[in-house]
């Protein structure tokens, strides 16, 4: 089920994070959306690579993509993708960012890859049948206490001038966790819970593209994601709660807090 779809996806994020690592050697064309919100010619050199691979394979899908917007279709079946997660990082040359891709059916993951070429980490999960890092399966921590957890985070790129910025949560949980970290890639952050390396993970105003891929893996790793409510996570609202699932009420009641 979906064996193709995973394989279009893994192949996919393989050859445009080969393309980026080379292109990275280069020197790079940046564009800013934003004072803080940049892209660069890589971003785009690897979607278009992207989009060509599934639209070989799969030629009347959605896709909906971080840069580009002329590829959307009215089809029930949909890949989202960021072509280049962690874009500041990349143009600095701080090797934290990878490529995600995800399908979705009827509104539902149903597959999806994400590959860091930095360490040449492949994630893969398919509903229902795990997930999985270089084809070995992966599970979310064991552990049980905040305070002994160590979390995950980012600033939306409106940082400079919305309320809205995420700052007040992490004052909060810094103060409740064993630590927090700001790598820069939520689609990695992500992932690396999924695997156990972070045991939770919050964030606000993220885009489907940054969280499709990852978010079932979490699942399929027996981890929980939902939003700050504790109700039903979408990837199309601006809230993201994620847990190994033994810590999630905790981080509730943190997010809860005035």
């Amino acid at each position: 089920m979906h064996e193709k779809e995973l394989e279009t996806a893994v192949a996919a994020a393989q050859k445009a994070g080969a393309l980026l690592m080379k292109m990275s050697r280069g020197k790079l064309s940046v564009r800013f959306k934003s004072p803080i919100d940049l892209v660069t010619g890589a971003d785009q050199a690897s979607e278009a690579l992207i989009i060509s691979i599934i639209r070989k394979a799969f030629s009347g899908d959605d896709i909906m993509t971080e840069e580009s917007r002329d590829q959307r279709t009215p089809s029930k079946r949909r890949w989202i993708i960021d072509p280049l997660d962690g874009t500041t990082n990349y143009a600095h040359g701080f090797p934290v960012w990878c490529v995600s891709i995800a399908f979705e059916e009827k509104g539902q993951v149903k597959a999806g890859a994400i590959y860091n070429p930095n360490l040449d980490e492949l994630f893969t999960a398919v509903k229902q049948r795990g997930a999985f890092l270089n084809g070995k399966r992966i599970k979310v921590s064991d552990e049980k206490e905040l305070l002994k957890s160590l979390l995950a985070t980012g600033f939306p790129y409106d940082v400079h001038t919305s309320p809205e910025n995420n700052l007040a949560n992490f004052q909060k949980f810094i103060k409740r966790s064993q630590a927090v970290r700001r790598p820069g890639s939520a689609a990695i952050d992500l992932a690396y819970l999924a695997c156990g390396r972070f045991d939770g993970f919050w964030e606000i105003k993220l885009k489907p593209w940054d969280a499709a891929a990852a978010s079932l893996m979490i699942i399929e790793a027996g981890g929980r994601i939902t939003n700050f409510s504790g109700g039903r996570y979408s990837l199309y609202h601006p809230e993201c709660l994620a847990s190994n699932g033994k810590i999630h009420r905790q981080m509730l009641d943190v997010l809860k807090k005035k």
